[in-house]
C-alpha cells in the first residue's frame, strides 16, 4: 500500500464487480480512500471493501440507484462524512443489452437509459457540486462507439451520449480545477463482456487487437488510476483503452 500525499478520497459507482472492484482496489493502492457503490449486491461490495481495508486501506461500502437522485445524494453526503470530502468519482456503472434495432425489446433500451445515460447524468451532477478543487470525474463509455459492431445500437447510442455530457461537463467545470475525462474500453474479460458469448466469438474478439488479447480489467484500471491522478492536463477527452482496437 503507498502512502498517500494528501487525504483523497474517491466513490467509485458499480464498484462490486468486474471493472469496477478492480478499479476501486486499484485506486486504493495509490493511497485513496474508497467509496464502493453498488446497486443490489451488498456482499459482493463488502467482499471489495474488505480486500481493501485488508491490504491496509480504507473503505466503505454505499448502496443505491445510480438514477435515483436521491439516492445518490445520500450515498455522496455518507461518503463526506466519512472521508472528509471526495475527491475523484469514477461511474463504472452501466448495463449492456445486444439486439438489432428492428427487433429490440424498448423497455431494453429504456433500461440502459435510465442507467447508463440518467444514471451518469446523476452521478456527474452530484460530482459536480461536490468535488473539492484538484479533483476528476471519470465516465465509462465504450470502444464499440468507433468499432459500431451490429446488434450493440442501443448501447452504443446510451454511451455515445456518456461521451457529449462528458465533454460539455469539463467546460462547465472551468475555473474549477476538476477534470472530466471517459474511458472507453474495448472488448474486455468480465462476466459483462463475456457472457453467452462462444469461444470462438471470444477468440475472433481477442485477435481483433494488435496484442492479439482480450482486455483485462487491470488494464481499464491503470487508464482511470492516470486520470485519477497524475494526468491533470488531460480534460473534456475520451481516452480508448482497447489495446489498438479501430
Amino acid at each position: 500500500m503507498s502512502t498517500p500525499e494528501t487525504n483523497r478520497v474517491a466513490l467509485v459507482t458499480g464498484g462490486s464487480g468486474g471493472i469496477g472492484r478492480v478499479v476501486a482496489e486499484r485506486l486504493a493502492q495509490d493511497g485513496f480512500a474508497v467509496a464502493v457503490q453498488y446497486a443490489g449486491n451488498r456482499a459482493k461490495a463488502e467482499e471489495t471493501v474488505a480486500a481493501i481495508t485488508a491490504a491496509g486501506g480504507r473503505a466503505l461500502a454505499v448502496g443505491g440507484d445510480v438514477a435515483d437522485e436521491e439516492a445518490m445524494g445520500t450515498a455522496f453526503d455518507t461518503v463526506r462524512s466519512a472521508f472528509g470530502g471526495i475527491d475523484v468519482v469514477v461511474n463504472t456503472a452501466g448495463i449492456m443489452l445486444l439486439s438489432p434495432v428492428e427487433s429490440l425489446d424498448l423497455s431494453d433500451l429504456d433500461r440502459m437509459h435510465r442507467t447508463n445515460i440518467r444514471g451518469t447524468f446523476v452521478v456527474n451532477q452530484q460530482a459536480a457540486r461536490t468535488l473539492r478543487s484538484g479533483g476528476a470525474i471519470i465516465n465509462f463509455s465504450t470502444s464499440v462507439v468507433r468499432t459500431q459492431l451490429p446488434t450493440y445500437s442501443a448501447y452504443v447510442a446510451s454511451k455515445a451520449a456518456v461521451e457529449a455530457m462528458t465533454l460539455v461537463l469539463a467546460r462547465e467545470l472551468r475555473g474549477r480545477d476538476i477534470t472530466v475525462n471517459a474511458v472507453a474500453p474495448g472488448p474486455t474479460a468480465t462476466p459483462l463482456f463475456l457472457d453467452g458469448k462462444d469461444e470462438a466469438t471470444i477468440d475472433r474478439f481477442a485477435k481483433a487487437t494488435p496484442l492479439e488479447r482480450l482486455g483485462r480489467p487491470e488494464d481499464i484500471a491503470e487508464a482511470v488510476a492516470f486520470l485519477a491522478g497524475p494526468a491533470r492536463w488531460i480534460n473534456g477527452q475520451v481516452l480508448y483503452a482497447n489495446g489498438g482496437l479501430a
